[in-house]
């Protein structure tokens, strides 16, 4: 009976320390996840501000423009375009 005993007190400290050691892993896996996660929306923000920067460089060009050809035609004159 003491051997019985003693055999379901190291069972039960066994299927604890697997129980802590699956715990441990799972919670490292899911860090991993979060980490890869956090990266693609890091990359995506840089490209979004990378667009958004284009974009609004494009927009400043185009207000500059010159409106109709006797524009276009000084400005070529003047050395200003």
């Amino acid at each position: 009976m003491v051997s019985a005993l003693l055999a379901s007190r190291w069972a039960r400290r066994l299927a604890i320390g697997i129980a802590l050691i699956g715990a441990v892993l799972l919670f490292l896996l899911n860090l991993r996840r979060a980490a890869e996660t956090a990266g693609r929306h890091a990359e995506r923000l840089k490209q979004m501000e990378r667009q958004n920067d284009v974009q609004r460089r494009m927009l400043d060009a185009s207000s500059n423009r010159p409106h109709d050809r006797d524009e276009l035609a000084d400005r070529l004159r003047d050395g200003r375009f």
